[in-house]
């Protein structure tokens, strides 16, 4: 029987900033060979094509007093509103194009993974069209998501990241300075379904850094983006923990050598060294995940024994146990 061949979900990216040369990794590694497969469309826009004036200005001072200045609506409005439409700018506009060829040398685990039809890239044909929408249906909603990275937004998680990488088509907004005036969010909504996302309790001087973190995490769980589909199923979050520890070759390294139980071939045995590894690392670097488990009902019996035997109290108290 022939291998099925499959039309992956296609997904368009656009990132509106001021500092365009700031998104080059896009082109590069992962995200530049999904863009050569045409699993991805990725453009990206100077926001200073929408401003007016010699100096090009996309920023004024804050109603209200207060340091730093603020992204000017009109500015943002009319660059949000051809990026939806397709008009204006982005109507002439290039999209980006890999760095370099990617050529596809296959793997280990491909190897191991291609009985079942795991591996992503070969026998696979992409259909796409010239606005980068592959027509594939099921996907949330043909209107764009907007994403805007902001210390004030809810937290990027990788359930956030699985939900955004089933969309069409994902807009970036770049802040800097003091933020945008939030009438261009209000505003946007009209077209938009708006996400404000933080990518961690700390600022940055503005959202391009956080654009590249977010579109790796929710490119390369794109089918097709990564040779192999268990590499981003068997990732820490997947199933609520950290993942463990993990070895290669050679077995013994500067003295220090590989455990033995995963050169047993024994796989319950590794799978469950695995899972109690798991376990350790989440229970002494992120309790809070541990409880999160817990309540969501993602532990077992056996795994809250395990933790309880090791010193992992089910009262909270997460204090290294080899300390």
């Amino acid at each position: 029987m022939d291998k099925e061949t499959t039309v992956p979900h296609h997904l368009r990216l656009d990132v509106i900033t001021i500092f365009p040369a700031y998104m080059e990794p896009l082109r590069h590694a992962l995200l530049g060979k999904a863009i050569e497969q045409g699993i991805i469309s990725v453009g990206v826009h100077d926001l200073r094509q929408w401003a007016s004036g010699v100096h090009k200005s996309v920023d004024d001072s804050p109603y209200g007093g207060g340091p730093g200045m603020v992204m000017k609506p009109d500015v943002w409005g009319s660059a949000l509103d051809d990026v939806a439409q397709g008009t204006g700018p982005i109507a002439e506009s290039a999209d980006l194009v890999t760095a370099e060829p990617h050529r596809r040398q296959p793997r280990h685990d491909d190897l191991l993974d291609s009985s079942d039809g795991a591996s992503g890239s070969s026998g696979q044909v992409v259909e796409t069209g010239h606005s980068g929408q592959s027509g594939q249906s099921g996907h949330t909603s043909s209107t764009p998501v907007l994403v805007v990275p902001t210390p004030t937004g809810t937290p990027f998680t990788q359930n956030l990241a699985h939900e955004l990488a089933q969309e069409d088509h994902l807009v970036f907004a770049c802040g800097r300075y003091e933020g945008i005036d939030q009438r261009v969010f209000d505003d946007a909504r009209g077209h938009y379904r708006v996400q404000e996302v933080s990518i961690g309790d700390y600022v940055l001087v503005g959202g391009e850094v956080a654009v590249l973190v977010m579109a790796e995490a929710i490119v390369r769980l794109i089918p097709g983006v990564l040779g192999n589909r268990r590499s981003h199923e068997e990732d820490s979050f997947s199933e609520g923990l950290l993942e463990g520890p993990r070895y290669t070759k050679p077995r013994s390294w500067r003295g220090r050598d590989v455990p033995d139980i995963l050169l047993s071939g024994d796989h319950a045995k590794v799978d469950q060294w695995n899972r109690e590894r798991a376990l350790e690392i989440t229970a002494r670097r992120r309790p809070d995940l541990i409880e999160r488990c817990r309540a969501a009902g993602l532990l077992s019996h056996a795994d809250d024994e395990w933790l309880e035997r090791n010193g992992y109290h089910r009262s909270g108290d997460y204090s290294d146990p080899r300390s």
